[in-house]
Order: structure tokens, then sequence, then C-alpha cells
């Protein structure tokens, strides 16, 4: 009767065993999937389709040379001459990939995430004309369809009608006024008020 019990944990115990192995063998074939193979095969998938962009590293992607060139750029110092090409300054990173690879669009990694760069002027508005065939990314936080409604995180017609209240905000007429107030009010903070400047 004792040998029954002993074999009977011993049967459990293994039993248990392989329990835990195959867990351990299923979770470590999802973990090297979502970190090495599905990114080998997006990567591969979108140079079929014509893009370039980086080869994707282990885990990080390209996160650590982005974060790099973005300390470097702060480091730089102020802009001391104010021009219109401030992409070098502000998105480092994405201006050496897109600069390097493709002028119209190129890809690169957040982590084992790829991201594709679109420049080019009329597929940009394609794809915001055409929001059913693009739609938005999901996931993540669950508490953004709370906290976040606007046009940003809309998606279809609600998209639209957001779209059409805001688009005024932007005609080029207001926008110079806009551009005149600020230059008034950088002034004024400054003390170089000029008296002409509201003639």
């Amino acid at each position: 009767m004792h040998t029954i019990s002993k074999m009977k944990v011993s049967v459990t115990g293994c039993g248990v065993g392989i329990v835990v192995i195959v867990l351990v063998i299923w979770y470590g074939w999802r973990f090297v999937n979502w970190v090495w193979l599905k990114p080998k095969k997006t990567e591969k998938y979108l140079k079929e389709q014509g893009m370039k962009g980086s080869s994707y590293k282990f885990l990080f992607g390209d996160v650590k040379e982005m974060v790099k060139m973005a300390k470097e750029a702060k480091k730089s110092g102020p802009m001391i001459n104010l021009t219109n090409d401030i992409v070098t300054r502000i998105q480092p990173f994405i201006h050496k990939t897109v600069s390097t690879y493709c002028k119209n669009f190129a890809f690169t990694w957040l982590g084992p995430r790829p991201c594709v760069h679109i420049t080019e002027f009329t597929m940009i508005k394609e794809i915001l004309a055409n929001y059913n065939k693009f739609p938005k990314q999901t996931g993540g936080n669950p508490s953004k369809k709370f906290l976040i409604k606007g046009i940003v995180a809309t998606e279809g017609d609600q998209w639209v009608k957001h779209r059409k209240i805001i688009n005024p905000a932007f005609h080029v007429e207001k926008l110079k006024v806009c551009s005149s107030c600020l230059t008034y009010y950088n002034m004024k903070v400054n003390g170089i008020i000029n008296p002409t400047f509201l003639a």
C-alpha cells in the first residue's frame, strides 16, 4: 500500500512536470515568434512590397538608436539660425531614415513592430481620404476610449464630422492672423514693441 501511494505521487509529479514543460515550451515559442520570427517575416514582406528600411534588431528594433540621436540633437544647443528646416533637430532618426532609404516611404522598428514613414503628399492624402481602408491602430490602454475623444482617436464617419468642424480653423487667412498675433505677443514679451506694427 505504501508503494502504491508513492506511485500515485510520482505519477502526479510526472503529470505536473509534463504540464509545466509544455507550458514553458508554448510560451517560449510564443516569445520567440513575437521577438524574432514574426518581425523577420514582416521585414521580408515589406521588402517584397518594394519598401526600404532598417533591418530588424532583436527585441529593441531601432529604439536605442532613436533615443541616442534624440539626446545628441538635444545636446547640440539652441537653434540660433531659425529656419524652416527643423526636422533634423526634432526628429533626427526619422529624417536620417527617410533620406537614407527612400524619400517617399521607409520603415523602421519600434521594438518588434514595424513603423512605416510616409512623406509623399499624395500618398498621405489618399490614406486620410480612405479612412475605411487604413484604420487607426487599436489596442493599448483601454481607458483611452474614455479619456481621448477627438480627431486623433475617432474613426469613420465620426472622424469626417470632426474634421469638417475643425477644418475652417486652419484656413490660410486665419493662420496669418494667428501668426501676426504671435509675433506681436513675442515682441511684447521681449520688450521690442514697434508702434507701427499694428498700423
